[in-house]
C-alpha cells in the first residue's frame, strides 16, 4: 500500500493536465504563426513571379528548447538553424529522430567545428580559409559531408571581414575553391545578412540583388551552387524578389526571443 498521501497524486495529475495544456497552446501558437509567414512566402513568390517551392523555410530556433523544434517538426518544418554551438548540439542530439535538416548559421570559431560537423548537415556562415580546412578536418573525422556556404559580407572592403563575419565580394571566388577542393565539404552556395552599414544599409533588397549577381557569377564556375540563403523575419519578402532559395526566419514564426543568460 502506497503511503503517498492522495494529494501528491492529485498534484503530479494536475501537473501533468497543466503541462499538456501548455504544450498544446504552444503548438496553436506556432502553426497559427507559420501560416503567417508561409502567406509572407506564397505572397512574395506570386509577386516574383516564382513557385512557391522555389523557396525553402528555414526556422531559425535559437535561444528555444527542444520541446519548440519538435512542436515544429510535427507542424511539417523540415529544416531548423542555430547559431550557437553550445546551444545547437544538445538540442540536435534531443531532436536527432524528428527527421530534420540543421542549418549552422552563425560566426563559427575553428575549435568549435568538431563539435559543428557531428550534426550540421549546412554551415552557412564559411568565411575564410582556415575555418574551410578546420572544417574539412571535422567533416572528414566525422565520415559526414556538409554543405557549405560562401558567409558575403556586404558592408566590407577589399580582403576584410563584416562586422557580423563574412567575406568580402571580391574573395568569393577564391573561398569557394577552397570548399570544392576540402575532402568531406560541398559548396552549395551563398548566404548573406543584409548590412548594418554602409552604403547597402537600411536598403536589404539592393543587398540581396547584389548577392544574386553574385550566385550568379559562382554557378558560372561551380554549376551545382545554386542554394542563395538570405532574409529574415523583417525582410523575407525583398529576398525572395530578388532570387532567394532559403530564407531564415526566427522570431515571426517562434516569437520575441528570450534574453541570453
Amino acid at each position: 500500500m502506497s503511503s503517498e498521501p492522495p494529494e501528491s497524486h492529485s498534484a503530479a495529475s494536475g501537473h501533468s493536465v497543466a503541462s499538456q495544456a501548455a504544450q498544446e497552446a504552444r503548438r496553436a501558437e506556432l502553426a497559427a504563426n507559420l501560416a503567417r509567414v508561409e502567406e509572407r512566402i506564397a505572397g512574395a513568390c506570386f509577386a516574383a513571379g516564382r513557385k512557391r517551392e522555389e523557396v525553402t523555410l528555414i526556422v531559425v530556433t535559437k535561444t528555444y528548447p527542444a520541446d519548440d523544434v519538435r512542436l515544429l517538426a510535427g507542424l511539417g518544418v523540415r529544416d531548423v538553424a542555430e547559431n550557437r554551438d553550445q546551444e545547437a548540439g544538445p538540442k540536435a542530439a534531443a531532436c536527432a529522430d524528428a527527421g530534420l535538416t540543421w542549418h549552422f548559421v552563425g560566426q563559427l570559431q575553428t575549435n568549435k567545428t568538431r563539435s559543428v560537423a557531428g550534426y550540421a548537415d549546412r554551415v552557412h556562415s564559411v568565411d575564410r580559409a582556415r575555418l574551410v580546412s578546420a572544417l574539412s578536418n571535422a567533416a572528414v573525422r566525422a565520415e559526414r559531408e556538409i554543405g557549405c556556404l560562401i558567409q558575403v559580407a556586404l558592408d566590407a572592403e577589399s580582403g576584410s571581414v563584416g562586422e557580423r563575419g563574412g567575406v568580402a565580394p571580391d574573395g568569393v571566388m577564391d573561398l569557394a575553391q577552397a570548399v570544392t577542393d576540402a575532402q568531406g565539404l560541398r559548396l552549395d552556395g551563398v548566404m548573406t545578412v543584409a548590412p548594418l552599414t554602409g552604403p547597402l544599409a537600411g536598403r536589404p533588397r539592393a543587398a540581396f540583388d547584389q548577392l544574386s549577381e553574385i550566385s550568379t557569377a559562382l554557378r558560372a564556375a561551380h554549376p551545382a551552387a545554386t542554394m542563395v540563403s538570405a532574409g529574415m523575419s523583417s525582410d523575407l519578402e525583398e529576398a525572395v524578389l530578388a532570387g532567394a532559395t532559403h530564407v531564415r526566419v526566427g522570431s515571426a514564426v517562434l516569437g520575441d526571443r528570450p534574453r541570453l543568460r
